[in-house]
């Protein structure tokens, strides 16, 4: 018997490149770009905020609710040097120079992160908490360059109209090298001796990020416009004066105030009240994650082609406002609420997520980009993610304090409570008035979602 192998096609990255005719040097540049991206989220595994890894040194250096609030909360605070950095790499256009020294060294610090609990002396007791508190400000103040170059590099490679089917193509791979990835993460972190399972975690995080930042360096470096000096009030004036701007900026500030309130504090909740270990919460948290983005993120795309960003921004953000919901049914050794809140969590934040970016680059005019995604992040990150964060640890700590919500529900289901609610009403006050920029509308769109799902001889 003779078998006969069939030659494999292009991809359907090289599909999408060939249909806008770009050339090779664009095509080479966008893969790195795309590698850098898959680099940067093995990166954010351990070092994001909220991850198993950082909940495990935080618990190992003895932090509160408020502490573990400013761990979370630092690096949005950070976004704020955005501004000024997007002014230096409009005057400058050297963003492969920023990202090769600056974002560089912003990885580079995390490798020496798990060397904390072993080289800082515990006396006094808050001196390790306060030190990695403090390298984290420096890596975070550092790495506020990053973004003001990576997102309108890639806005100056990529034609507008092909941008959401990248970003659908990256998320979808990025999920299912997530899966692999953080399971090794949380078999190190479950099976290292204690002593050594950090200072191995984070200089692999560490590592990675820098890999992240080198792939920038083979990248072609393309302006859509030539140099020059912006002011911040001008900016900041045609910003004001820019509505469909704005009014992303108010709904996704808001929703990110509203989502960080208990959002950053369910992993540690897990752990340490529902007695989960680093594997579980792996297995039904960033794998369960994965598999929902993977299985939904070329949906997301396709209704997004379809009925517009507006219309995918409102179905999905009234989705993943329920999720955190799932919690309010959590018992000790339960993994059920983390299965089920981090499955629908990813597939319908990935949407808000996806709508999001690309709302944000089309609203932005070329000439001016880098200022405005600075502005963007910085105003949702400060007030949206920062504070928000800060604020649900504040929460939590007070009401622990003063002995409230001892029972059930818990201070925790509580602050659930009160998320899931403020995040409905951000989105059904603000995403209405976004604008769209397809002719669908929501309706239409969750029709089509319900003749899908449910076949046509249980529709009568």
């Amino acid at each position: 018997m003779r078998i006969h192998f069939r030659k494999p096609g292009p991809s359907s990255l090289s599909l999408l490149y060939d249909e806008f005719q770009l050339p090779k040097a664009i095509r080479r540049s966008l893969n790195l770009i795309l590698l850098a991206n898959l680099f940067g989220n093995l990166h954010g595994i351990i070092c994001g905020g909220g991850t198993t890894a950082m909940v495990g040194l935080a618990n190992e250096l003895h932090a509160g609710d408020l502490a573990f609030g400013f761990i979370n909360g630092i690096p949005q605070a950070a976004a704020l040097l955005q501004i000024p950095f997007s002014m230096l790499v409009n005057r400058t256009h050297k963003r492969k120079k920023y990202m090769l020294t600056l974002g560089l060294f912003s990885r580079a610090l995390w490798m020496i992160f798990g060397l904390i609990p072993v080289i800082v002396p515990t006396n006094p007791a808050w001196l390790p908490l306060w030190t990695m508190i403090f390298l984290l400000g420096i890596s975070s103040c550092c790495g506020a360059v990053i973004n003001v170059c990576w997102l309108p590099w890639l806005s100056d490679l990529a034609p507008s109209r092909m941008r959401g089917r990248w970003f659908s193509f990256r998320d979808m791979l990025v999920a299912g090298v997530n899966l692999a990835f953080g399971l090794l993460v949380a078999w190190m972190l479950d099976a290292l001796p204690v002593y050594n399972r950090y200072i191995i975690v984070f200089a692999v995080g560490g590592f990675l990020g820098m890999l992240d930042m080198l792939c920038f360096g083979f990248c072609v470096e393309k302006y859509s416009d030539s140099p020059r000096r912006l002011h911040i009030g001008r900016v900041l004036k045609n910003i004001r004066e820019n509505k469909a701007f704005c009014r992303l900026v108010v709904m996704w500030t808001a929703w990110c105030f509203t989502s960080n309130l208990a959002g950053p504090y369910l992993a540690r909740y897990s752990i340490n009240d529902m007695g989960l270990s680093f594997m579980q919460m792996t297995v039904f948290g960033t794998a369960a994650a994965a598999v929902a983005t993977v299985t939904v993120m070329s949906c997301w795309g396709k209704a997004m082609n379809t009925y517009g960003c507006r219309s995918v921004m409102l179905i999905s953000t009234i989705a993943t406002s329920l999720t955190d919901a799932f919690y309010l049914f959590s018992s000790y050794g339960n993994i059920w609420p983390v299965l089920l809140r981090n499955f629908f969590g990813a597939a319908c934040w990935s949407g808000c997520n996806l709508a999001a970016n690309s709302m944000q680059l089309s609203a932005s005019p070329d000439e001016a980009r880098p200022s405005y995604i600075a502005v963007f992040a910085c105003i949702t990150s400060l007030i949206g993610v920062a504070l928000g964060t800060l604020c649900g640890g504040a929460l939590l700590e007070s009401w622990e304090n003063a002995g409230w919500f001892a029972g059930k529900p818990d201070r925790l289901q509580i602050l659930v409570i009160l998320g899931v609610v403020l995040r409905l009403l951000v989105t059904f006050l603000l995403v209405p008035p976004l604008e769209n920029d397809r002719d669908g509308t929501p309706g239409q769109m969750v029709s089509a979602i319900f003749r899908r799902v449910i076949p046509a001889r249980y529709r009568k």
